[in-house]
């Protein structure tokens, strides 16, 4: 019985095997006999095979609880679950109240239940008693535990003797098989109680164990929904179980604060959980439901969110870094080519017409001319792409947004392009004006009608500037007939460096400024197919006021 029942009970279940020992071991039984060889035997031997029942029950529980149960945390889990004690004790599983109300319940009931079975006596045996009582011990042990159980199986064997074996009114037993039957009660009774103590017990761990696991759960969905970080984890602590909470780490010999929730200035007297040498999480004011299991379980959690954090803000970087030697790439390779180019045909214009031993026609030195002007112009807007393209990369650009007409922007875009008199524009009277930045939306033009007067054959249609409204938005498209780009490369084109073909010349960083001031002015460009053939790129544009009339009252 000491094995299988609670430990505690081994004490009881050697108390009443040594007063059977020595009270009932010869006639007359009942009769204690505490001194003489025969007691001090019984002790011993009882004493002894209680105590080592009750050590192999507990070392058969502990191991079957390993077995079964799978611990899930890190090994500061597993260090916060060491140190702290196990609920093993009965306040844990019944509380003071619930064990007066068992003692109450036992006092009650068995004077109450006494006088009836005296006077169903000449119906009822023994057995039926004993059945009886038994029924009330396990009542008192599911309400007040085990000790108001145990205290109800001796005063009911006691009422047994008393009242129900003879002879009656005397503590003497006549018969043996009716002490054999107490002797059985009473054991009975005691095992049956500890099995419904540590049922008992059992049941608010496993509430317990629901509840960690609910929180758990929890903190999972909220990690899992994107609130990934110490702070977050934290948060989640303090909202569902109160108090405060700080991560700390070790840097340079100080430990200072990570992340933390409902912390003003530092925490006093807050239990401290290690979670690694460099890193502690401190708790304070949390109630009851946060166990240390559970405490442990969200300082891992903090940890990885900590560590996930900054592995997030390294691959940023990383990838910042790549994108920036990918640019310095593409720079040296522009600086390499497409900056020497006209620069050597500057020289070679320059050089021609310096020459004294050489005479130049009038019409020869206004081509040499037209050719410096022509590679000068394009050098100015390729450097002036380049430093575009770097403020985009730095995220140095502050659009000044304000309202805008396009019908004076876009012809200033057009001053220093090449055929810019081939350009159709076709902005209706009073169109409304635009919310931009008028630099940037002329440097975002210009580059639009660039690429389309490169695109647009001499012989065919020229470039058209089209502007209306949809949806209470303004949207410009800048239209070429050229041969178009395949549906696969058209958003490709707005990226830096890129270029559909090697037919025309340049390094491919029109479109992507472009797109990056659209962007920056809170608008959005996209290329579609010309009908008839060509590529058209349209911009959209939040709409300043109704027409143009706003512009020039101030507003």
């Amino acid at each position: 019985m000491s094995f299988a029942a609670e430990p505690v009970a081994a004490v009881a279940l050697a108390g009443i095997g040594w007063l059977t020992v020595v009270g009932f071991s010869r006639p007359p039984y009942a009769q204690l006999r505490p001194t003489g060889p025969a007691a001090v035997h019984a002790a011993v031997v009882v004493g002894v095979t209680a105590v080592s029942c009750a050590i192999i029950g507990l070392v058969f529980r502990w191991y079957l609880r390993r077995l079964t149960l799978v611990s899930m945390g890190t090994y500061s889990a597993r260090r916060a679950r060491l140190a702290a004690p196990e609920p093993e004790s009965e306040a844990g599983a019944i509380d003071a109240r619930r064990r007066l109300a068992g003692v109450l319940l036992a006092a009650a009931m068995l004077p109450l239940l006494t006088y009836v079975l005296t006077v169903f006596r000449p119906h009822l045996n023994l057995a039926d008693d004993l059945l009886i009582y038994l029924v009330v011990v396990v009542a008192v042990t599911v309400l007040g535990g085990f000790w108001p159980a145990v205290l109800a199986a001796v005063a009911a064997s006691l009422l047994l003797n008393w009242y129900f074996t003879e002879p009656i009114h005397t503590f003497t037993i006549q018969q043996p098989r009716e002490l054999l039957a107490l002797l059985l009660f009473v054991t009975v009774a005691v095992a049956v109680s500890s099995v419904v103590h540590l049922a008992a017990r059992r049941a608010v761990q496993a509430a317990r164990a629901r509840e960690e696991a609910a929180s758990l759960l929890e903190l999972a969905q909220t990690v899992l929904g994107g609130a990934d970080s110490p702070a977050a984890v934290l948060e989640h602590l303090t909202r569902t179980h109160g108090g405060q909470a700080e991560l700390q780490e070790r840097v340079a010999g100080r430990w200072i604060r990570a992340a933390s929730s409902g912390v003003e200035g530092s925490l006093a007297a807050a239990s401290r959980i290690d979670i690694r040498g460099d890193l502690i999480l401190l708790v304070t004011g949390q109630t009851d439901s946060a166990t240390p299991a559970l405490l442990a379980g969200y300082a891992a959690q903090a940890a990885a969110a900590l560590d996930r954090e900054r592995l997030r803000t390294q691959a940023a970087q990383a990838e910042a870094l790549a994108e920036g030697n990918r640019m310095r790439t593409a720079l040296l390779a522009a600086v390499s080519h497409d900056l020497r180019t006209p620069l050597a045909s500057i020289k070679a214009s320059v050089s021609s017409l310096r020459q004294t031993d050489v005479e130049w026609s009038e019409a020869d030195q206004a081509d040499l001319l037209a050719t410096i002007e022509q590679n000068a112009d394009r050098l100015d807007a390729l450097i002036g792409n380049l430093l575009d393209m770097s403020r985009l990369h730095t995220g140095s650009l502050q659009p000044f947004l304000r309202p805008t007409a396009i019908d004076e922007v876009a012809p200033v875009a057009l001053l220093g392009l090449d055929d810019s008199l081939r350009v159709e524009m076709a902005v209706p009277d009073g169109f409304p004006l635009v919310l931009a930045d008028p630099g940037l939306l002329e440097r975002v033009l210009a580059n639009l009608f660039s690429n389309a007067l490169q695109h647009s054959p001499e012989s065919g249609r020229p470039p058209e500037l089209h502007a209306q409204l949809a949806d209470g938005m303004v949207v410009i498209e800048v239209v070429d007939h050229g041969h178009g780009v395949p549906d696969e490369a058209k958003e490709r084109i707005f990226e830096p460096f890129t270029r559909v073909g090697d037919r025309y010349p340049g390094v491919g960083l029109g479109l992507a400024v472009a797109r990056g001031f659209a962007e920056a002015m809170g608008g959005r460009i996209v290329a579609r197919d010309t009908p008839g053939g060509g590529l058209t790129i349209a911009i959209t544009l939040a709409a300043a006021s109704a027409d143009k009339t706003s512009l020039e009252t101030g507003s």
